[in-house]
């Protein structure tokens, strides 16, 4: 039975069947999403997340539950099929924080301020059961900017070069695994985050793109929502929302910092190592031309003290984003699909 014919019967079975689908605009994973429109009025949104392509849409409903049960506005779980990887789940509408601040500038400092907001309400909550997200996870992800983009841009990966990144990164993110754990989202930004106005407090934050939570340092998000991959967010703004987020959560500002510096550069080594590999291993050029502001990320992240020893080397071995570069990435696009 085809994949479309599996969604249609469970359209069937929760009483959707008459309903219209249009396609929502899907992300790099293998999900894809439809909005429905039934015929009494209610609208919903389906999950389309295939198990035979590495879904798994458990963790989605787990998550989801628990950051309801929060008071933050996940979306609502109407039905589900784990097996087959379907779900019905609210439809938070489509006010994207990327959309209305391209179309209403001002909106960009109050819209990041709810965000800080939300992550300050869910860093109080009880957290629950995950998985840790340590040195001993993040070192490797980070080495993907040599597995990946060193390779497509360059044709072979420096294993000498990536080794000694692997035994000093590793070293310099080690002392963040004693500081204390919150629940991270992982992908929280702006084109994640949604604006429900009508909505209370920390409420008025739609919140998607979860099922990946793990268990790490209360940095990690803020510095995924203000060091964007897909949007520029201002120098004075990132600071003002660090602040904001240090208000709210006091602690020793340098230390905090520090994580935020060394998180900074782990995660956008790792993207830059998974946008070149969406483009070389599963065909997604377009992930190419966020690389340059990804590249930005990294070297400002890479001017932090703590991370002097790493930036030589990073400088030393990987190459600059130029055209060149860019271009024999795209040249290669889709031709390492078993690699």
């Amino acid at each position: 039975m085809s994949r479309n014919n599996d969604l249609m019967n469970f359209i069937q079975q929760i009483g959707w069947g008459a309903a219209k689908i249009a396609p929502l605009a899907g992300d790099a994973s293998n999900r894809r999403y439809h909005r429905l429109h039934h015929p009494d009025g209610r609208v919903a949104v389906l999950m389309d997340a295939p198990p035979d392509k590495g879904e798994n849409i458990a963790p989605f409903v787990d998550i989801a539950t628990y950051l309801t049960g929060t008071g933050l506005s996940a979306p609502e779980i109407f039905a589900a099929n784990t097996e087959r990887g379907f779900l019905l789940i609210e439809d938070l509408g489509d006010d994207l924080f990327a959309r209305l601040i391209l179309v209403e500038p001002a909106l960009e400092l109050p819209l990041y301020q709810c965000a800080v907001d939300v992550l300050s309400h869910l860093h109080r909550q009880a957290m629950p059961e995950l998985e840790p997200y340590d040195a001993r996870v993040m070192t490797p992800l980070a080495t993907r900017a040599f597995d990946w983009y060193q390779f497509g841009a360059e044709g072979a990966v420096d294993l000498s070069a990536r080794s000694r990144f692997l035994r000093d990164f590793h070293a310099l993110l080690a002392p963040l695994d004693t500081q204390p754990k919150v629940l991270i989202q992982r992908d929280y930004h702006a084109e994640n985050l949604l604006w429900i106005p009508e909505r209370d407090g920390v409420a008025r934050v739609g919140l998607l793109d979860f099922q990946d939570a793990m268990a790490g340092h209360p940095a990690y998000d803020l510095v995924s929502m203000l060091q964007d991959a897909r949007r520029d967010v201002p120098r004075a703004v990132e600071q003002a929302m660090i602040d904001r987020f240090l208000e709210q959560n006091p602690q020793d500002a340098i230390q905090f910092k520090t994580a935020y510096a060394l998180l900074g550069a782990q995660r956008n080594l790792r993207i830059l190592g998974g946008f070149s590999r969406l483009c070389l291993k599963a065909g997604k050029a377009q992930y190419i031309d966020l690389i340059p502001r990804v590249w930005a990320h990294i070297q400002t992240n890479l001017q932090h003290p703590v991370l002097r020893g790493i930036a030589d080397l990073i400088r030393e071995t990987l190459p600059p984003p130029s055209q060149t570069v860019l271009d024999e990435l795209r040249l290669k696009c889709a031709t390492y699909p078993n690699r």
